[in-house]
């Protein structure tokens, strides 16, 4: 992993998915960019915002935004990596936040619409 994709100054966007936010939409889990903080949904995710950034973007590494894991994913090498990096806070979203998330926007048949 380079660690010149990581900017461990910046803060994450918000504590949910910024596409999913915007249009009403709903989400797995949620991944951040470690180079400008972009929140986005997971590749399980109906909409798959966060390697959709990475794509559009050119911002190679992520990591989880999730409570209790600590993990990065590097699109250019497709492997993933347990690392100390200390990015900004907050780490993961918030612990009352449900998942699939957020609460009141996944359907019922949520399982249906996964990747």
């Amino acid at each position: 992993m380079t660690r010149s994709a990581i900017d461990s100054s910046v803060a994450p966007s918000g504590a949910g998915c910024v596409e999913c936010d915007a249009n009403n939409g709903w989400w797995l889990h949620l991944r951040r960019c470690t180079q400008c903080g972009h929140i986005g949904c997971c590749d399980s995710s109906p909409s798959q915002h966060a390697t959709k950034h990475a794509m559009t973007s050119g911002h190679a590494v992520i990591a989880t935004f999730e409570p209790g894991e600590n993990w990065f994913y590097d699109y250019t090498t497709k492997e993933v990596y347990e690392d100390d990096v200390d990015l900004a806070p907050p780490t993961h979203h918030p612990h009352d936040q449900p998942v699939p998330g957020p609460q009141g926007r996944v359907p019922p048949d949520w399982e249906s619409h996964l990747h």
